[in-house]
């Protein structure tokens, strides 16, 4: 079970620092992970377990490969969170009303999580599960898809004249390019990818509907973000992929269900006012 660690951006923040200010660590000969009963390090009497090491470094790592340096970073990290960690202690800042919240409310977020993913685990998600949602999907009605071009523009007189333009054989992608305010398909000529209607505010998505293919609207469409010159490009009816394309996807929307169960389920055993 893989838990996301509190302390591994500090940690990352003060690894260069201890490099600046302490001597370079002796080579390691062997990773902390060697010896789980031997502790990392023993800062004041106090021994630093090895498991820290092995799960500070799942954050430090960031895809490098395992090292002696890395082994020697996670290490220094963890005598400066230590070393740290104490003189806060001392200097009574773990009674501060709102450090104390934070942090435990950390703690609950992490034993949440933990107690999720075991339940996610001891609930695991079956062949006949999957299968099942996925002839459900099979038997829904497929929503077309539409490939479209679109100008956006703040008023609708800009988008007035950016339509008689057309009409003297202006090109649509040109128009796009230097006047729409959607940076995402400006510089594409104003082309938008191929999405059903759901994509779309109910504005947009029934005047696209309303066009046959190679058509423009005629008036001008608004939505909330402006003014919106739309041509139809092509429509297509999807193909539902074979069930093994998909299959890792309906493991996931099942286990967010099994998420959202024992949420409902720990809810309703809890006295709440």
């Amino acid at each position: 079970m893989r838990v996301a660690l509190l302390p591994a951006l500090i940690l990352l923040a003060i690894a260069p620092l201890a490099q600046a200010q302490t001597p370079a660590p002796a080579p390691v000969a062997a990773t902390p992970a060697a010896d789980p009963n031997k502790p990392l390090a023993v800062v004041n009497g106090k021994p630093i377990p090895a498991l820290y090491g092995d799960l500070v470094k799942r954050e430090m790592a960031q895809g490098q490969p395992d090292s002696a340096q890395l082994d020697a970073r996670v290490r220094e990290s963890l005598i400066n969170l230590e070393v740290l960690s104490r003189a806060a202690l001392d200097k009574g800042l773990d009674k501060d009303r709102q450090l104390a919240a934070a942090l435990d409310i950390r703690r609950k977020d992490q034993l949440a999580k933990a107690y999720l993913e075991d339940y996610v685990k001891a609930h695991p998600v079956t062949d006949t599960e999957i299968q099942a949602m996925y002839d459900k999907a099979k038997a829904e009605p497929v929503q077309p898809e539409y490939r479209a071009h679109h100008i956006l523009v703040k008023t609708e007189a800009e988008a007035k004249k950016l339509i008689a333009d057309l009409g003297k054989k202006a090109k649509f992608e040109d128009l796009a390019k230097k006047y729409s305010m959607d940076p995402g398909s400006a510089k594409n000529g104003g082309a938008l990818d191929w999405s059903d209607r759901r994509a779309f505010v109910p504005e947009f998505s029934e005047a696209l509907a309303g066009l046959k293919k190679g058509e423009t609207t005629k008036t001008p469409v608004k939505t909330q973000f402006g003014y919106h010159i739309i041509r139809l490009d092509d429509t297509r009816t999807p193909k539902l992929p074979p069930l093994d394309a998909v299959r890792g996807e309906i493991v996931q929307q099942i286990q967010q269900q099994r998420i959202r169960d024992a949420i409902t389920a720990a809810r309703a055993g809890a006295k709440i006012e």
